[in-house]
């Protein structure tokens, strides 16, 4: 069989399958099952072009990973041919572990286990299935191989993985002030001191990338009326896992009703191989194929929230600088309880408030580093003319409370 596939994607044109065992790879079942998780959730609330998958998204971030390995090789880093397809295997599989609707609903399936971990899992049952071939690249993602830089490439302030969504969604959504310019910064790319830096003259290009990652959260990932669908999502799931757990019949497919009916641990993923085979079983038509059962529930708040999910009758958002109000939470939560005649416990299904936060850039963290015209390796945040770097590492909160438009407030 011929394994040297090639994929067209519309945002880098034409991708090619490096190696036989990477072909392998995303033939698998674990991988094939991110084509039906949507890189955004329910960002096509919003932005109707944003129905891309985390598929593409790993694609796209393989084809970067291959980009910027063969320009650290032109600039004579020696990257040995394992580790070459170790650190690709690495980024394709960064997000296998994801769950249905990617991040939105990553505490409502399961409550202390992250995609991460899960992807960890997921990379070491390949490992298995593929006879211990994926070893050095479960390394390279978790970073404990000794040559760091590989690690960065995959997690960090600067790792292709930023640098494809931020492309990507850009163009999914149309939002044309995320564009970045992957390429330059990838070509600017070199190591030093077994890091991960970029060349001085790429410096406008690196501000470039972090005021687009800004605007790309403010504009798409927090846009308040994303939040007020995710947290209806959300809230909807926690509902229908709250009346099964008290022993209320709730219709769901399998799968889903197995992970809400219980509890799980990553502990019990490891203890038990048969929970892993549900989960990458379970994808957003699950949850899509709930939402439209429960729409006639019995259960009024979670019909409610179904319904008003199905025919996009999303929340009112109100956004703030400062804390929301006690005296006016308390004010929508009363209204909530007369208007929807449920208790006061219940108000968090239908009134929801949290805070989000931005910052582009965390110098305090793991620092994008600068190699200088004359050899030295800076912070990034600390080139002398470029104070707009330093000003994107301050994080913006903002405090935010979401009801249903039918309350008069």
């Amino acid at each position: 069989m011929n394994k040297k596939k090639i994929f067209n994607d519309p945002v880098y044109g034409f991708i090619t399958v490096p190696s036989d065992l990477i072909f392998d790879i995303i033939d698998h079942p674990y991988f094939q099952r991110l084509r039906r998780i949507k890189q955004l959730g329910l960002t096509e609330m919003v932005y109707p072009g944003a129905l891309h998958t985390r598929f593409h998204h790993a694609l796209g971030a393989m084809h970067l990973m291959n980009t910027a390995l063969n320009t650290l090789k032109s600039k004579n880093n020696e990257i040995y041919d394992a580790e070459f397809e170790a650190s690709l295997i690495a980024i394709l599989l960064h997000d296998v572990g994801h769950g249905p609707f990617s991040h939105a609903l990553e505490t409502a399936i399961f409550k202390n286990v992250h995609h991460e971990h899960l992807s960890m899992h997921i990379m070491q049952m390949l490992n298995e299935t593929f006879d211990g071939r994926l070893s050095l690249a479960i390394d390279i993602f978790r970073g404990s191989y000794e040559r760091n830089f590989f690690h960065e490439l995959v997690s960090s302030q600067l790792d292709v993985d930023r640098l494809d969504y931020l492309n990507r969604d850009s163009f999914y959504t149309g939002v044309y002030e995320g564009k970045i310019g992957a390429d330059r910064i990838i070509k600017m790319l070199d190591v030093a001191n077994d890091k991960l830096v970029v060349e001085e003259k790429a410096i406008y290009s690196i501000e470039n990338f972090l005021v687009s990652r800004r605007l790309m959260y403010w504009q798409v990932y927090l846009h308040k009326t994303v939040i007020s669908a995710e947290n209806m999502v959300l809230r909807t799931v926690q509902r229908a896992r709250e009346l099964l757990q008290q022993g209320i019949e709730v219709p769901a497919s399998p799968n889903l009703k197995f992970f809400l009916a219980s509890d799980l641990t990553m502990e019990d993923f490891e203890k038990d191989h048969s929970i892993l085979e549900r989960f990458v079983n379970l994808d957003d038509h699950d949850v899509w194929s709930g939402i439209k059962l429960w729409a006639s529930h019995s259960d009024t708040i979670l019909s409610f929230l179904a319904t008003s999910i199905l025919n996009r009758k999303l929340f009112k958002v109100i956004i703030s600088n400062k804390p929301i109000d006690e005296e006016m939470l308390l004010g929508i939560s009363e209204l909530v309880q007369e208007r929807f005649k449920v208790s006061e416990e219940d108000v968090k299904y239908l009134m929801i408030s949290g805070m989000i936060s931005n910052n582009a850039y965390d110098f305090e963290g793991q620092t994008i580093n600068m190699l200088t015209k004359s050899g030295y390796v800076v912070d990034v945040a600390e080139a002398s003319d470029l104070p707009n770097i330093r000003a994107l590492s301050n994080k913006v909160e903002k405090y935010y409370v979401c009801y249903p438009k039918e309350v008069a407030h």
